[in-house]
């Protein structure tokens, strides 16, 4: 069912309340669940995987950020740095093997090892339903946000191995369980995350290594601008938000932080939804 918003005047309203919640400030953080856990996040140099590095940082992780561009995670870097978090970074395109070796590397040679995996790079390269995707933008779709998610996945294992343990957490989408029509292709490759975690999960079970999905909703991220390119697009966005109002990424690093501490010990094969009420499943 979806939730209609009367008018420009409550549209406004809502966002500027969104704006002015301060939501989940660095202040505000008390626990210190990952101390002594080291970190990767893939593309965490802006929106949530940006928010879910710079949580897991006030958490007490040490954390590698990594991104296609040197000056995004060297920007990246600084800021968290200044924070007062224990960050490193290097380039890392997810679809370049050398890359994503160098990542592993980079995170035990700085931090000694690595504990925890949060798989946040995604692509969309063309907009439209699914039955329209080029068969090049499908490849890449799929390529990235799946395959790569598979193999950076795979090739943490002998990392967390070496700890007895750990989690790796993909980030998926709500589209992944009520497909997007302007993002159609997107929208299946997130579907097939829930299978990856699905499965990954029971492999890994016996090892203590923990596998868990988040699908967020809308979030106020560049990389959802094509839901939000107009006051028009907006409001049609919101009108299907229960909660009336689109996500800010500091409220799906919350989440993320639960599902990688012990808090979530007997937690794994699941997917996190964080949608402001869109529907998902029954």
């Amino acid at each position: 069912m979806l939730r209609t918003i009367a008018g420009s005047a409550t549209l406004t309203q809502t966002i500027r309340m969104t704006m002015d919640r301060k939501l989940c400030s660095g202040s505000g953080i008390a626990a210190k669940r990952l101390t002594g856990k080291v970190a990767i996040v893939t593309a965490s140099t802006e929106g949530i995987g940006y928010a879910i590095a710079e949580r897991l940082g006030q958490e007490g992780a040490k954390v590698v950020v990594s991104s296609r561009k040197q000056q995004n995670v060297d920007r990246a870097v600084n800021e968290l740095r200044s924070a007062g978090l224990e960050v490193s970074g290097i380039k890392c395109h997810v679809a370049n093997a050398t890359d994503r070796k160098a990542l592993f590397d980079h995170a035990a040679q700085k931090f000694g090892g690595i504990d925890i995996l949060v798989s946040n790079a995604a692509v969309n390269p063309e907009v439209g339903g699914v039955l329209e995707c080029s068969e090049s933008a499908w490849d890449k779709i799929f390529e990235v946000n799946l395959k790569c998610s598979y193999l950076l996945a795979k090739e943490s294992l002998p990392f967390l191995r070496e700890r007895k343990g750990g989690s790796i957490v993909f980030i998926s989408s709500i589209a992944g369980f009520q497909p997007f029509q302007l993002l159609g292709a997107y929208s299946v490759s997130k579907t097939a995350l829930f299978g990856l975690t699905k499965a990954a999960s029971q492999e890994l079970a016996t090892e203590n290594i923990r596998v868990n999905c988040i699908a967020p909703g809308v979030v106020q991220t560049k990389f959802a601008g094509a839901l939000q390119e107009s006051d028009a697009a907006k409001e049609e966005t919101i009108s299907r938000i229960p909660m009336g109002r689109i996500a800010q990424p500091k409220e799906i690093s919350g989440v993320c932080a639960f599902l990688v501490s012990d808090d979530a010990s007997y937690v794994t094969g699941e997917t996190v939804v964080a949608s402001g009420g869109m529907p998902s499943r029954l």
